[in-house]
């Protein structure tokens, strides 16, 4: 089966659009970097992604983990209620939001590692 990434941007650009994030905000929110981010929501790059990364999107989007990997796969996405289901108890959603601030840090410690890889060479 062929994956519909124009489906998949159309959804996130939507949903984001729902809850007024930005590109950067849901990049910050997902931890997934702000180029990749754009990529798909742009649906330039239509290439396998780590399934952690539509599922990262999908938790900062409020929605259930597997649902833009649904929409990827032309699938009807699981039900909200499945996400409730499996956050009755109350330390699930922050767990899940301290997963999405080391996300968050670790892409910004890439983005900061980069800038000094660039400054240390023009230095040379």
């Amino acid at each position: 089966m062929k994956e519909d990434w124009s489906a998949t941007a159309d959804a996130i650009n939507k949903r984001a659009a729902e809850l007024t994030l930005k590109q950067k905000e849901l990049a910050e929110r997902s931890g997934v970097s702000l180029a990749i981010v754009r990529e798909i929501q742009q649906g330039r790059i239509q290439r396998r992604r780590n399934p952690r990364t539509l599922e990262a999107l999908s938790i900062a989007l409020d929605w259930h983990p597997q649902h833009l990997s649904a929409i990827l796969q032309g699938k009807t996405p699981p039900e909200a209620d499945a996400v409730t289901a499996q956050t009755e108890d109350p330390i699930v959603p922050l767990l899940n939001t301290i997963i999405r601030e080391i996300r968050g840090l670790r892409a910004q410690l890439g983005t900061l590692s980069n800038r000094l890889d660039e400054t240390s060479r023009k230095k040379e």
